[in-house]
């Protein structure tokens, strides 16, 4: 009995790791699509990031945490006076990890509908070759 109810725990705990996110993940292809039907993008990252690699061109550039992983704290209130909740919104960093954070963050707490998640971020748009703007 006690091994039927941990397999059915550890069993219960896989699937909650492999749950899809609340949010949409893209990859470069469906990130043009998207930019080229008009959807805005925002770049999270910090100024010192913006600086040494560039940015996707049409990126808004609005810094969600600090080098210490503190959110900022005018950050919501930024976004959500500039972005509605039913409106689609794409968010990309670095490598997709704080993306990840604050797109379930949007969906879960704040309402929004259609966050698009850039998986892999800036680093794989870069390394496919794609252009990006410098500040």
């Amino acid at each position: 009995m006690l091994l039927r109810l941990l397999t059915l725990v550890f069993f219960a705990l896989a699937l909650a790791g492999c749950a899809e996110p609340p949010y949409a993940n893209v990859d470069n292809a469906r990130l043009k699509t998207l930019l080229a039907q008009g959807v805005p993008i925002y770049d999270v990252r910090r100024p010192e990031e913006w600086r040494q690699t560039g940015v996707v061109e049409g990126s808004r550039k609005l810094t969600f945490v600090d080098a210490g992983g503190r959110p900022q704290p005018d950050f919501f209130a930024t976004f959500t006076r500039e972005v509605r909740r039913d409106q689609p919104v794409i968010v990309i960093c670095r490598t997709g990890n704080r993306t990840d954070t604050l797109a379930r963050e949007l969906m879960e707490k704040h309402g929004y509908t259609r966050v698009y998640n850039v998986q892999n971020g800036i680093t794989r748009w870069i390394g496919e070759g794609n252009p990006v703007v410098k500040n």
